[in-house]
């Protein structure tokens, strides 16, 4: 600490280290943090935020940024925990980027434009852009594959919002040709033409933005901002920005930023992790955390921030050997590092279910506990088992191995034969399943036909079957046109595959019927068709193939198997308490944090995947794994050759020796606390105890992640959580 120029903000519930009040002090015009896991970037920046008001900066001159809305939640609450007065922390605009942009492109455009949030939302625009695609270059383009099912839709979507994330749509490709241009862009030509005719739409030939889907307004006030424009002169005189999770930059928002921090009053803080690089598809690099930023502005100055708040010192060496950096932790907390080893799929979920009843039987929650895959294929199993030793646990939306689309194709087709659709009770589930049907039948159908269908299947269960035979009806008094050159063989394959399952004795085994059913249906051969990344035909194969693996081991008929299959959704969507276990793709929980993380099917080949990129894969175990604070439990196979390489990354010999030491340091320096003057008596309650201590009037220390009470409190109340 500079003696000159101290601290004028004085935080409460934690005492910053010597790092943050570096961060919290620093006059530098562009500042960026490196940070590690856990190690309270959001925190620092809510510091840096509180310091600026306490020197008299008017909260209106303040901009806080973030990529998503939980971290702008995340972001405003952490200014109230640090003792920000709630009336100036209102008047700090904390925005995520799109919101930001969306506000300025109004402001500009004095028009509130339309955003749609979501796919559904989208649907019917990308449905008419498709329809222009083919109006404009059916016959004239070779290879043009325009499909309107679900997932081609939701591949498009992916495709051109990556394209806006880089910019790379904001190209100069004037003189090349599409194909020359696609190329280029490193995207299938189909999606680049239906890419043009969509923006072409929505941004109504040029005269203004008619509607916005996700990250379009980040993409239209950067286009704007860029060669000159003078939207960047209507902002709002800030004199502070700050940006949050800065490793989610991609080339739209760095624009944005670029314009803010060139004015000239305007101070920057940035914090990220280049380790937790992990949205590449969105145009996340950590090449503006380690070249661009510095390339821009030359000046800057960089701050490191090593120590995390998150997890005891076991995990932070280990993850510093495995990223070979500098990681520290203060807390007196062991972390434990469990291991479990498997001989097959079934008993990785096994050894999966032992760990999560181990967690309860050591006293804690299950809504502590979170299972953190690679991929969504692998947790069939691990669902499977929890269902069968009666533990809750719930999966995003739609996430279940019950509701993806290739098992729901297959259901589909079995309800179908058997005549049983009605046995599927929930409408969002058959109206999904006909969705799937469709993708993966390779069917054409116009929007408003298919919404029809839908909703007569609502009604009436069993016109499922009806499917197949209205696909080839003229629309709207519309002869056939280019959706209409459907993929015959896949659909007289699937209806051949029906005619011939009808025919199956139900009380022949199951897996021996599934394993038919796709061969008949071509399923591996349409999932490489109609999916562009084939890593995702790879994930699809891979889900069909646990499927089977559960049938086969199941020993059952067909028509248990079909029961089952209802049964086991029935158990997902009963009305649980809500203190079940999590499973979520890695991807998914960066951000995020739990008591209890297990990482199942670490294995060559699963984690990492040998089709990624290395580093990427790297970054993926890095974030899944730091989201642990008390138990980290790593389940493997039991050949060691078949390990995953990133366990032998993580040095866990070497790691663990300089943990034990750096834990009885952190125990000796916590008694030395003790020892001095007492302000503040910490308590040893843990996740599942926060309610009752928090009504009994205890306070949380952010810092040290951990709840005390004031000396001059009585500690009657909290007998039972006071420290030996």
């Amino acid at each position: 600490m500079n003696p000159t120029n101290p601290p004028r903000f004085t935080p409460q519930g934690l005492i910053p280290t010597a790092e943050q009040t570096a961060i919290q002090l620093a006059q530098n015009k562009v500042v960026l943090v490196d940070a590690n896991a856990g190690a309270a970037k959001t925190t620092t920046l809510a510091l840096r935020i509180g310091e600026a008001l306490a020197r008299k900066l008017a909260p209106e001159q303040i901009l806080a940024l973030t990529f998503t809305p939980e971290a702008r939640e995340v972001l405003r609450r952490r200014l109230l925990e640090v003792g920000v007065p709630q009336t100036l922390a209102e008047r700090v605009a904390v925005l995520t980027f799109e919101d930001f942009a969306a506000w300025m492109m109004d402001l500009a455009d004095n028009d509130d434009v339309r955003q749609c949030r979501d796919l559904r939302a989208l649907k019917d625009h990308a449905l008419h852009a498709i329809d222009r695609t083919g109006e404009r270059y059916a016959g004239r383009v070779d290879g043009l594959e325009l499909h309107t099912h679900s997932l081609a839709l939701s591949q498009f979507l992916e495709v051109q919002q990556n394209l806006k994330a880089t910019m790379a749509l904001d190209a100069d490709v004037e003189f090349l040709g599409h194909e020359e241009a696609a190329e280029l862009l490193g995207v299938p030509l189909t999606d680049y033409l239906i890419t043009l005719e969509y923006e072409a739409m929505r941004l109504d030939g040029g005269a203004g933005a008619v509607f916005r889907g996700p990250f379009d307004a980040s993409y239209d006030l950067a286009c704007n901002l860029h060669g000159g424009a003078r939207l960047a002169e209507q902002f709002h005189d800030y004199r502070l920005v700050l940006c949050d999770e800065l490793h989610d930059l991609n080339e739209a928002s760095f624009r944005i930023l670029e314009a803010l921090i060139d004015r000239p009053q305007c101070f920057f803080v940035g914090a990220g992790d280049k380790d937790q690089v992990i949205f590449a598809k969105l145009g996340a690099s950590d090449e503006f955390l380690n070249r661009r930023f510095a390339e821009r502005f030359p000046k800057l100055a960089r701050y490191p921030l090593t120590q995390t708040w998150r997890h005891g010192p076991h995990l932070a060496y280990a993850m510093a050997e495995f990223k070979q950096k500098r990681v520290e932790s203060a807390l007196p907390l062991r972390t434990e590092l469990q291991h479990a080893h498997y001989a097959d799929a079934a008993d990785c979920a096994q050894r999966v279910v032992a760990a999560v009843r181990q967690w309860k039987a050591d006293g804690h929650s299950y809504d502590g506990c979170a299972i953190l895959l690679r991929d969504r294929h692998q947790s069939m199993a691990i669902e499977n088992a929890l269902i069968e030793a009666d533990i809750d646990y719930r999966t995003p939306p739609m996430a279940g191995y019950l509701q993806r689309d290739e098992i729901l194709f297959l259901r589909g087709l079995l309800a179908i034969a058997l005549r049983d659709f009605a046995t599927v009770k929930s409408e969002q589930v058959r109206v999904a399943i006909v969705d799937a049907l469709v993708a993966f039948s390779e069917m054409r159908f116009s929007a408003r036909s298919m919404d029809n269908f839908k909703q007569q299947i609502l009604k009436s269960p069993d016109l499922l079957g009806e499917l197949f035979l209205i696909e080839d009806e003229r629309r709207d008094g519309v002869e056939p046109g280019y959706r209409d050159v459907a993929s015959a063989a896949t659909k007289r394959a699937v209806i051949d595959a029906l005619a011939w399952l009808a025919t199956v004795d139900t009380g022949a085994p199951a897996a021996a019927v599934l394993t038919e059913l796709c061969e008949r249906v071509q399923l591996a051969a349409t999932a490489r068709r109609i999916f562009v990344r084939a890593y995702d035909a790879g994930v699809i194969n891979k889900s069909i193939a646990s499927l089977l693996a559960a049938a086969a081991a199941s020993g059952q008929s067909l028509r248990e198997f079909w029961n089952a299959v209802n049964a086991r959704e029935a158990f997902i969507r009963r009305k649980r308490d809500r203190k079940s276990v999590l499973i979520e793709c890695a991807g998914n929980a960066k951000g995020k944090e739990f008591e209890h993380v297990i990482l199942p099917f670490l294995e060559e080949g699963e984690f990492p995947h040998p089709s990624q990129p290395r580093r990427e894969e790297e970054n993926l175990f890095y974030v899944a794994a730091t989201r642990a604070r008390a138990r980290l439990t790593l389940v493997s196979p039991a050949d060691a050759a078949a390990r995953s390489s990133f366990l032998a990354q993580m040095r866990l010999p070497k790691s663990s020796a300089a943990a034990e030491a750096a834990l009885e340091r952190n125990a000796r320096n916590e008694r030395a606390s003790v020892a001095a003057p007492v302000t503040r008596h910490y308590l040893t309650a843990g996740f599942q105890d926060k309610d009752q201590v928090k009504a009994l009037g205890a306070k949380f220390d952010i810092a040290r992640r951990a709840w005390y009470i004031e000396s001059n409190m009585d500690i009657t109340p909290f007998l039972a959580w006071m420290k030996k």
